[in-house]
């Protein structure tokens, strides 16, 4: 189990929201390579890293995505928010992402989801925001009126490079994780589990490790140090 920190992106600031709000915004970074560099000098490799903006329509943070994936060779970066087109997959790879995170368009278009994970298989991951059951969309604002139990059914036998699942409930409250969620996602999914929202202890790491995500995306608790990111690189890098 991989701890992975998060580096949203907000008018080309790395920041954090609570519960997605951008009414609530906690923490802001001026420039995301310091964020960047911040991490990798305590040791981790792997990150995720999300354009807000262009989630909700709101523009585009290209460029400084660019400059994070270009830094250093040799790190893992999943990347996503309002990749909605074909051509929005190609472009995020060709940046130099790891993998691609598919959300709004992944959940009510099915059919372009088997289309963009069989052209470009193990390298789309799945963004399933959940609030209570529920999958929702449009950067939190949309419901699915879909049970994230029926959605990962109708993707178990596509070639996703893994799913990256949301507690919306719990994101960027620092009261922990929603264990029974992210057990039942990786006991009935064959896709690697990323687990995201409410991570504010080892022991959350530790307790999502038991139940079997392959990675925890860690926001709020490494941002304003409620969570001791050398001792999660230490045990999690």
């Amino acid at each position: 189990m991989i701890a992975i920190p998060a580096i949203d992106l907000r008018e080309g600031a790395c920041v954090q929201l609570v519960g997605g709000s951008y009414a609530d915004e906690r923490v802001r970074v001026k420039d995301p390579l310091d964020a960047l560099k911040r991490w990798r000098a305590l040791g981790f490799r792997t990150f995720h890293v999300v354009d807000l903006d262009a989630a909700l329509g709101k523009g585009s943070n290209e460029g400084p995505i660019g400059k994070l994936l270009s830094h250093e060779a040799g790190l893992t970066f999943s990347v996503g928010g309002g990749v909605r087109s074909t051509a929005k997959v190609e472009a995020v790879l060709a940046l130099g992402a790891t993998f691609v995170v598919v959300g709004t368009r992944a959940i009510e278009d099915g059919a372009w989801l088997k289309e963009v994970a069989e052209r470009f298989p193990g390298r789309v991951v799945v963004a399933a925001d959940v609030k209570g059951r529920e999958v929702v969309t449009r950067g939190w604002t949309a419901g699915s009126a879909r049970d994230i139990g029926d959605v990962l059914k109708s993707m178990d036998a596509l070639p996703l490079g893994g799913l990256l699942v949301t507690a919306v409930h719990k994101e960027g409250q620092m009261e922990g994780v929603d264990l029974p969620l992210m057990e039942e996602v990786a006991s009935t999914s064959r896709h690697p589990l990323y687990a995201s929202g409410g991570v504010t202890t080892l022991e959350d790491l530790r307790s999502l490790g038991r139940v079997g995500a392959h990675g925890a995306v860690i926001g709020m608790a490494l941002y304003t140090g409620k969570l001791d990111a050398a001792e999660v690189a230490r045990e999690f890098a």
